[in-house]
């Protein structure tokens, strides 16, 4: 396998954590009569995969910290390094028994990433990447899509749901950006959508109130696909403040004035 040991766990602890949701995931649309059974359900697989995850990355490196989507934060005896974790990031799709949801795993060095995983066991692609070395799709080396159009390419993005007060930005973006590109796609999981720019099946993605955990594998991955990624307000921090913005790189300038207006 490709990768230094650190990745080698991270990709083997990503497949274990798929292999036991796929199997929860058979039983959920036997659960889709009863919401509440189901709910709680997904809860429990939610839970059951990041305990996986951390018991073989805490039992191979004991030392780093850890911060994940479920168990929260804790910091680590090597304070400059830790894991960032989403066992399950697409819940809502896993729930209704649509097959696009990943597990995420990310390891930050001093604040950076360094390496990043996004496996979508439903699919078996294992999307991954290390700092410096390239993007990979299972055994495939991975580029960003070659288009310079913005009207044949095609964006994703999130959705404000539930009553969430960004509703009138991403409608705004929305207005700007359909006139004059190919398509936007919504398809709840932020680390695939990511996943998606680094092997050129998305041209861009862009999203606002994104929590670490989302965009830690993922917006590595499509840097060493080739791609650009920035906060929206670029004087942010992406991790910090849970906003992104990418795409290859001919149309990142167009793509980026759009959505910053």
């Amino acid at each position: 396998m490709i990768g230094s040991a650190n990745l080698n766990i991270m990709i083997k602890a990503a497949r274990k954590a798929g292999r036991a949701l796929v199997k929860d995931f058979r039983e959920v649309e036997n659960l889709q009569v009863s919401v509440k059974g189901a709910g709680d359900f997904v809860t429990k697989a939610d839970i059951g995969a990041e305990k996986i995850i951390k018991d073989d990355l805490m039992g191979a490196r004991p030392t780093y910290g850890w911060l994940a989507e479920e168990g929260g934060e804790e910091e680590g005896q090597d304070p400059t390094r830790r894991w960032i974790v989403d066992p399950l990031d697409g819940t809502t799709n896993f729930l209704h028994g649509l097959p696009h949801w990943a597990v995420s795993i990310a390891l930050e060095h001093k604040g950076e990433i360094v390496a990043g995983v996004v496996f979508d066991p439903a699919k078996d692609e294992m999307f991954f990447a290390e700092k410096g070395t390239g993007a990979w799709m299972n055994e495939s080396r991975m580029r960003v899509s070659g288009r310079h159009r913005m009207i044949e390419s095609i964006f994703a993005t999130g959705l404000p749901f539930g009553g969430r007060a960004d509703l009138p930005e991403t409608l705004k973006d929305l207005g700007l950006l359909l006139p004059v590109c190919a398509g936007v796609r919504r398809w709840g999981a932020a680390s695939l959508d990511l996943a998606y720019v680094a092997s050129g099946r998305y041209d861009g993605f862009w999203e606002r109130r994104l929590k670490p955990w989302d965009v830690a594998a993922g917006m590595l991955i499509v840097k060493e696909a080739g791609g650009l990624v920035e906060a929206i307000r670029p004087e942010r921090n992406i991790l910090q403040h849970g906003e992104i913005i990418c795409s290859n790189e001919p149309i990142y300038s167009t793509f980026a004035k759009t959505i910053r207006g």
